[in-house]
């Protein structure tokens, strides 16, 4: 394997894991900063406020990114495993 084939393919696995996680960090993050504006505003601090919708958001999010996420993986396996006999010295 040459430096320009495993510099290929960690700049392919951080893009591929970039992507799966973006989606549920996004989520993850909009609904704390939209709870924090909400109770800041009401003057409500109770904890169960923040994390009971954060965890609801952040399950839907991964429900319906589910197939996606799955099809990025599996085409990043099937990349590497495709590639693995140009690997070899």
């Amino acid at each position: 394997m040459t430096d320009a084939q495993a510099v290929d393919i960690m700049r392919e696995l951080m893009q591929t894991a970039f992507a799966t996680a973006l989606p549920i960090l996004v989520t993850a993050v909009g609904f704390g900063v939209m709870i924090s504006l909400i109770q800041s505003v009401t003057s409500l601090q109770d904890q169960s406020l923040t994390f009971v919708p954060k965890l609801i958001a952040v399950g839907f999010v991964m429900v319906v990114m589910a197939p996606y996420i799955v099809k990025k993986l599996m085409d990043f396996a099937v990349k590497m495993i495709e590639a693995m006999p140009s690997m070899a010295p």
